[in-house]
C-alpha cells in the first residue's frame, strides 16, 4: 500500500489553496471531494484583498482578478424606490503597501476551476465522489489510516479535513463544535437569471422593506447570471419556507418593481441559517481541520471562505517544511496557536457586522455596506502572540499581541504615517527595482514562491545575507539585500537585490533611523519574512544569534545547516 503525504478531505477554496501550496513544494498531494461533480454554486462572492494577495502569489491572481468584476456600489431601495446609492470602496486605494485595496467578485465554482487547473498543472487532480468514512492511526503514530465509503483503506502522513461545516472528519475525531444557530435569522439564496436587461449590472440592488428583502447581486462571467438573497417567505405560524423558484418571483413582485416573471430561472437554491461555532482544537495528532470544517460565522463582512484561504496558507509551508525535513514536528502546533486565536476574533467581528448591518436596514438607504470595515480586507491580521514572533527586544510591542489589538488590525490598508510592522504582523508590500535588470518590481514578487526570505537593510547586513546563503542556500531560503537609492551597490551580489528607489521598502518596514538621515554606514537589519508573507523577525544586522536560532527553528534540519552555527560565529558584534 502507497502512502501520501497529505490526503486533503475537501475540494473547496481551502483544500483547493492548501494542495496548490503543497504541491508546488513537492509534497506528494492528494485531494478528495464526496461530491460526484464539481460543485457550480456560486456561494462566496470572492477573496478579499489579502485572500488576493495569497492568490498572487500562488500565480492565479491574473486569472481571478480577469474572470471577476471590482465590487460594486449598492442601491439601496424602500418601498420599491431607490434612495440611496453607496460605494463602499470610494475613499479607498491602492498603497505602497497593499497593492490590493479590496477583494474581487468571482463565482466560487469559478474560483475553484481556476485554482482546479493550477493544480492540475502540478499533475494533481481533485478525487471526486469519495467520501471518507474513516481515521486511525497507523502503527507507531507514523501515518494515518484513512477507510473510504467504496471500502478502500489508504495511507498518508497528514490529513487535513477542509470538508465544511458538516465535516465528516471532524465528526470522526470527536472534536466539539460548539456554538449557536440562530433559527430566526434565515434567509433563502440562489443563483437567479433575470430578463435581459432587467437591472443594471453595474449595481447591487438591495431592497430592505419592513417586511422583509431583496437582494441581487450580478455574477461576473455572466450575460443573465445573478445572486438572489432575501428574507423567506412565511407561513401562517411564521415558519420559514423552503426555497422554490415560484416563491422567489413572488418576493421580487413583492420588494421591487420587476415582475415575478422577470425571473426567468432558479438554481442552486438554499436555505442560510446564521452558524456562530467553532472546534475547540484544530488538531489531533496528524489529521488538522480548516476552513469551514474548523469555524463558521455570520456571513457579514464575506470572511468565511477567506478565512478557510487563509488558514491553508499558515498551514501549507508548515507542513511542507515538516515534511521536507527541514523543521521539527514541533512547528506543526504552531497552526493552532496562530489561527484558533483568529477564528475566534473573527466569529466576533462578524457577529458585530451583522449586528451593525441589521441594525442600519432598518432605516431607508440602510445596506449591507455596514457589514464592511478595513477588519474585513484580511491585511491588518497578524499573530503577535506567536511563538514564531520575534521581536525586537528593545521595541515595544504595541498593544497586546492578541488579536484584539485594535492597532494591529488594518493598518496595512492605510498609507501615510504609520508604526513598523511588528514581529507576526502581515509583511507590507513596497515598490523597488530589481538592481540586476532596472525592472520595476515589488517586494511580494521578491517573496513570491514557497520560500523563507531573509532582507537585508544597510551596509551593515551584507555579512549576513551572506552567510545565510552558505548555510541555507539549498533549504528553502532566499536573500535579498535592500539597497536605498544613494546605496553603492558594487559591494555585494547575493541571489536578489533591488533598490528602494523612492524609500517605500525603508519606511514600510520602518529601518530609517530616527532622525530622518537613512541608514548609516555600519548599521542594519535584517527581517526575516515568513512563506506565508508574516514577518518572523526583525533584528539588527549584528544580532546574528537571533537570525541564526530563528532559521534554524524553520529550517534546521538540513544537512547543508549542519555547520550554521560555526559558519555564523565568525560574524557579528554583540551576540557571538
Amino acid at each position: 500500500m502507497g502512502m501520501t503525504d497529505v490526503l486533503i478531505v475537501g475540494a473547496g477554496p481551502t483544500g483547493l489553496v492548501l494542495a496548490c501550496d503543497l504541491a508546488r513544494r513537492g509534497a506528494a498531494v492528494q485531494i478528495v471531494d464526496r461530491s460526484p461533480a464539481p460543485p457550480r454554486a456560486s456561494r462566496a462572492k470572492g477573496p478579499n484583498a489579502r485572500s488576493l494577495e495569497i492568490l498572487d502569489d500562488l500565480g492565479v491572481a491574473e486569472e481571478v482578478l480577469a474572470a471577476g468584476s471590482a465590487p460594486l456600489p449598492m442601491l439601496k431601495y424602500r418601498d420599491r424606490l431607490p434612495v440611496a446609492e453607496t460605494d463602499p470602496w470610494a475613499d479607498s486605494s491602492p498603497t505602497s503597501d497593499a497593492p490590493y485595496d479590496r477583494g474581487r467578485l468571482i463565482a466560487q465554482w469559478r474560483l475553484e476551476e481556476i485554482l482546479r487547473d493550477r493544480l492540475a498543472g502540478y499533475g494533481v487532480r481533485v478525487e471526486l465522489g469519495r467520501e471518507v468514512t474513516g481515521l486511525g492511526e497507523g502503527p507507531c503514530g507514523r501515518h494515518v489510516e484513512v477507510a473510504f465509503a467504496e471500502g478502500r483503506t489508504e495511507r498518508a502522513r497528514y490529513v487535513v479535513g477542509c470538508d465544511g461545516a458538516h465535516s465528516s472528519v471532524r465528526k470522526l475525531l470527536g472534536i466539539g463544535f460548539e456554538g449557536a444557530t440562530a433559527e430566526d435569522q434565515v434567509m433563502v439564496c440562489g443563483d437567479v437569471d433575470l430578463a435581459d436587461g432587467a437591472l443594471d449590472r453595474a449595481r447591487w440592488h438591495q431592497w430592505f422593506d419592513e417586511d422583509g428583502a431583496v437582494m441581487l447581486c450580478p455574477i461576473p462571467g455572466t450575460r443573465t447570471g445573478w445572486w438572489f438573497q432575501a428574507g423567506p417567505e412565511r407561513d401562517g405560524r411564521g415558519r420559514p419556507l423552503a426555497p422554490t423558484t415560484d416563491g422567489f418571483r413572488r418576493l421580487l413582485a413583492r420588494h421591487t418593481a420587476l415582475p415575478g416573471r422577470a425571473l426567468t430561472g432558479a438554481e442552486l437554491l438554499s436555505t442560510y441559517r446564521v452558524n456562530v461555532r467553532m472546534a475547540d482544537r484544530f488538531r489531533a495528532g496528524r489529521v488538522f481541520l480548516a476552513g469551514d470544517a474548523a469555524h463558521v460565522h455570520a456571513v457579514a463582512g464575506g470572511l468565511g471562505m477567506n478565512t478557510g484561504i487563509q488558514d491553508a496558507f499558515n498551514l501549507g509551508w508548515k507542513l511542507g517544511l515538516v515534511l521536507a525535513g527541514h523543521a521539527g514536528a514541533e512547528l506543526l502546533d504552531t497552526y493552532e496557536e496562530e489561527r484558533l486565536p483568529v477564528a475566534a476574533r473573527t466569529l466576533d467581528l462578524t457577529s458585530e457586522r451583522l449586528r451593525a448591518t441589521l441594525e442600519a436596514i432598518r432605516r431607508p438607504g440602510g445596506g449591507l455596506d455596514a457589514a464592511i470595515t478595513p477588519d474585513t480586507t484580511g491585511l491588518g491580521v497578524g499573530y503577535r502572540w506567536s511563538s514564531l514572533a520575534r521581536g525586537l527586544a528593545e521595541t515595544p510591542q504595541a498593544g497586546d499581541g492578541s488579536p484584539d489589538a485594535p492597532d494591529a488590525e488594518g493598518r496595512a490598508a492605510r498609507d501615510g504615517d504609520r508604526p513598523a510592522p511588528q514581529a507576526g504582523d502581515r509583511a507590507p508590500d513596497a515598490p523597488c527595482v530589481d538592481a540586476a535588470t532596472g525592472a520595476r518590481t515589488r517586494l511580494h514578487r521578491v517573496f513570491a514562491g514557497p520560500r523563507t526570505t531573509v532582507l537585508g537593510f544597510g551596509p551593515g547586513s551584507a555579512a549576513v545575507l551572506r552567510e545565510v546563503v552558505a548555510a541555507y542556500g539549498d533549504a528553502g531560503v532566499r536573500t535579498c539585500r535592500v539597497y536605498a537609492a544613494h546605496e553603492d551597490r558594487a559591494t555585494f551580489g547575493p541571489e536578489a537585490a533591488v533598490v528602494d528607489d523612492e524609500g517605500h521598502a525603508a519606511a514600510a518596514y520602518g529601518t530609517k533611523a530616527s532622525d530622518g538621515t537613512g541608514i548609516g554606514t555600519s548599521a542594519g537589519t535584517v527581517v526575516i519574512v515568513r512563506p506565508d508573507h508574516h514577518l518572523g523577525l526583525s533584528a539588527p544586522a549584528d544580532d546574528t544569534r537571533s537570525v541564526r536560532a530563528y532559521l534554524h527553528q524553520l529550517h534546521g534540519g538540513t544537512r547543508s545547516a549542519e555547520g550554521v552555527a560555526e559558519r555564523f560565529s565568525g560574524i557579528g558584534g554583540r551576540h557571538r
